[in-house]
């Protein structure tokens, strides 16, 4: 996720999984991959786990993985405005809405809550190489909210979510926010796409990369995020 700033918080709910403050959570055992580059990559298999720390005033992140399903995040970013990092993992589709199949996802994360503290766990999904993007945020913390104006609620995957369109002057953005938070969750990102389409709000596209991962504005004295597994069905 590149280019966005943050408005204030709507339909906030507090989510209730702590992480620890101050110092990197490591993995159980020694990790496959470290590293404290802000644009360091690792690739597993089709699956590329990014560090991606490129919003204004961002301080220290750090990444580690065990593969492209489980993986973690130290961050230490100042209790300012604006998006400082999207830590995640990515896949390539590159498929035609209508003819996607039948793509889903699910995710355990372990993310942190309390003060100085504000992020979403997120997917972004591409269309149209940069053009689109689909953001389905699965939970979130602190003043963080979507781009754009609030359009309806829909139900998608046995799930209720909240919808939001608007631009950030260089791409258009639909929000899709989960009417009830949770950090284990599985997604139906065909249902969410095709939705956008059906309805007239997006245009036929090819959707190119899915992402999943946690955009960080910020998370002032360390916290860990930590995907705990994660799993893409294509």
């Amino acid at each position: 996720m590149q280019r966005r700033s943050l408005l204030a918080a709507a339909l906030a709910a507090p989510l209730a999984t702590a992480g620890a403050v101050g110092t990197l959570q490591s993995p159980a055992h020694a990790a496959a991959w470290y590293t404290e580059d802000d644009w360091g990559k690792w690739t597993d298999g089709a699956y590329t786990v990014n560090n991606h720390v490129w919003g204004s005033g961002a301080g220290a992140q750090s990444i580690w993985a065990n593969s492209y399903s489980n993986w973690g995040v130290w961050a230490d970013h100042p209790n300012t405005g604006g998006v400082k990092s999207y830590p995640h993992v990515s896949y390539q589709l590159g498929r035609d809405v209508w003819n996607m199949g039948n793509v889903s996802a699910n995710t355990n994360v372990t993310v942190p809550t309390g003060s100085n503290l504000a992020y979403c766990t997120t997917y972004d999904v591409w269309g149209n190489d940069h053009d689109h993007e689909i953001m389905i945020w699965t939970q979130w913390h602190g003043a963080v909210g979507p781009i754009g104006s609030y359009v309806t609620d829909v139900h998608l995957g046995s799930q209720n979510w909240a919808l939001y369109q608007g631009t950030n002057g260089y791409n258009a953005v639909y929000s899709f926010l989960a009417r009830n938070h949770t950090t284990n969750t599985w997604v139906d990102i065909t249902a969410h796409a095709q939705w956008l389409v059906a309805n007239g709000r997006m245009p036929r596209v090819r959707i190119d990369e899915i992402a999943f991962g946690f955009e960080i504005t910020s998370s002032a004295g360390g916290r860990n995020f930590t995907c705990n597994n994660y799993s893409l069905w294509t």
